[in-house]
């Protein structure tokens, strides 16, 4: 590990203890800073309710008035996402009705990146919509550093990640594509625990300069070109505790694990795949058999590009 990294895990690495919500909403008073919570969400209508309610009643009260917005970003769910998150207390956006001069594109990236249309808080936090067991240590952890330090532009949650009962088994594509390139490639990002995980926060004034891979990539996207942007000692990690959550097969990992590869080479040559697609097999009653799937190639330029999202900042 470079020397420089050590040096920054030692100053850019808390644990959200670290900062007693007392402190965070005195820093966030002073400041006049606003803070917004968006949850992507897709056919998560098990877990978005709980998600949304703990947020209302922890962060959300006139006690503590630490989140002043939080929008569930519906991305096309088929079940009851949307009715379920807005009985619990969020404002509800459907990815479709944002920008809609733009066909929506399908992927998580997408709906972070029209999610800065719909919101409007000086910091936006993400947290993905299917976790279990939520603490909302997972949005006070992340956003604590940048309100009571103007140094810190980007957070990444860092956590523990058990695969069913087995501790520390989780994130196979971090441990397996993500972390081996971002050590080969980028070696000053190689102190992050979790570069993958969907729970971060950043100020607007950075997002809206970056822009989005529309699928998966998106994480390993923002973590980059956060790195160009703003340099290493802007950026930072805290630790949140456990991440339950739905798992995925083998499959959908194998093509997580492509756009990942995919986001990394653009970055790394500012190119294109000469094959976007990823083919897999699946065992049937007639043998194996290939399925091929697309890589996600797309991106969505910086927001601050779009004349829409111009027009409301000049208002």
């Amino acid at each position: 590990m470079l020397e420089e990294v050590e040096r920054w895990l030692a100053r850019r690495s808390w644990s959200a203890a670290d900062r007693p919500l007392d402190q965070l909403l005195a820093a966030k008073g002073e400041a006049g800073t606003t803070v917004s919570v968006v949850l992507p969400a897709l056919n998560e209508e098990a877990t978005v309710g709980e998600i949304v309610a703990t947020i209302r009643r922890e962060l959300m009260s006139e006690a503590v008035p630490l989140v002043d917005e939080l929008v569930v970003l519906d991305s096309g769910s088929t079940d009851r996402t949307a009715e379920v998150a807005a009985a619990a207390g969020a404002r509800v956006a459907h990815r479709d009705e944002i920008l809609p001069r733009l066909p929506a594109l399908p992927g998580k990236g997408e709906v972070l990146w029209r999610s800065l249309l719909a919101t409007t808080g000086d910091v936006v936090c993400f947290v993905d919509a299917d976790l279990k067991d939520f603490s909302s240590d997972f949005v006070s952890g992340i956003v604590g550093p940048l309100l009571t330090d103007p140094g810190v532009q980007f957070v990444k949650a860092m956590y523990d990640r058990p695969l069913g009962e087995v501790a520390g088994q989780g994130g196979r594509v971090t441990e397996l594509v993500a972390r081996p390139l971002l050590n080969l490639h980028w070696p000053q990002l190689a102190g992050f625990v979790q570069p993958l995980g969907g729970e971060y926060a950043a100020r607007r004034s950075l997002l809206e300069r970056l822009p989005f891979p529309v699928g998966y990539g998106v994480e390993l996207g923002l973590l980059v070109d956060a790195l160009h942007t703003v340099g290493l000692d802007a950026l930072a990690q805290v630790d949140v505790g456990v991440r339950k959550h739905r798992h995925q097969d083998g499959r959908a990992l194998g093509r997580m694990a492509a756009t990942i590869y995919r986001t990394a080479q653009v970055r790394l040559a500012r190119g294109h795949l000469v094959r976007p697609a990823l083919t897999q097999f699946e065992r049937t009653a007639e043998g194996f058999v290939p399925r091929t799937y697309a890589v996600d190639t797309e991106e969505r330029p910086p927001m601050v590009e779009i004349p829409e999202y111009a027009r409301r900042r000049a208002a």
